[in-house]
């Protein structure tokens, strides 16, 4: 078992994975242990969706790029140039090709639902570096909007997607940047 310094230090953005599947019992463990992360008032707002079919994935990246494309042409969002051709690539996928997606959404009702979900999704990141799996939360794949997509995803109305975090085995576990020192503005003792 590694130890928490160790996970901190193996967990990296991966963008890259074998072509194998998560089996659904490590994916259920995972998100177990994510129901351990702490929310405001203890209030759990976290739901999960798990989507481990690649034509599914891929439906839905399209949908992304295409709603996040939108939002740009209609001055809605800025995006870097650079974003602007990769989001109009056919062959891209938001989602790197990984074999699974888990989104995390919640009731727009929860004043606390970004924080409360960015919690959840740190301990799905750490849950799934024990496990040898690495993961990437991909905010480009939360901009669904179709009312089927959001059904066949289990989201009702009145919830937004907030993390969408693809997990799986990497190819390779890139070595990490250089981190800078903390800023601490003042210590007051």
């Amino acid at each position: 078992m590694m130890t928490f310094k160790e996970l901190l230090e193996k967990r990296r953005a991966i963008r890259d994975f074998q072509d194998k599947k998560v089996p659904q019992n490590i994916l259920e463990e995972i998100l177990q242990e994510s129901t351990l992360a702490p929310s405001a008032s203890n209030d759990q707002p976290c739901r999960f969706s798990v989507v481990n079919c690649k034509n599914t994935m891929k439906a839905l990246s399209d949908e992304s790029k295409a709603n996040l494309l939108d939002d740009f042409v209609n001055k809605k969002t800025s995006l870097s140039s650079n974003y602007v051709d990769v989001l109009k690539d056919k062959n891209f996928n938001v989602f790197y090709n990984a074999p699974c997606v888990i989104y995390i959404s919640g009731s727009t009702r929860v004043g606390s639902l970004d924080w409360d979900c960015a919690l959840a999704a740190s301990y799905i990141m750490f849950g799934a570096v024990e496990r040898g799996l690495g993961t990437c939360w991909v905010h480009l794949g939360s901009y669904i909007r179709d009312p089927q997509s959001k059904a066949l995803l289990g989201i009702p109305d009145g919830c937004r997607i907030v993390a969408p975090i693809i997990i799986g085995y990497p190819k390779e576990i890139p070595a990490a940047s250089e981190r800078h020192v903390p800023q601490i503005l003042k210590v007051i003792s």
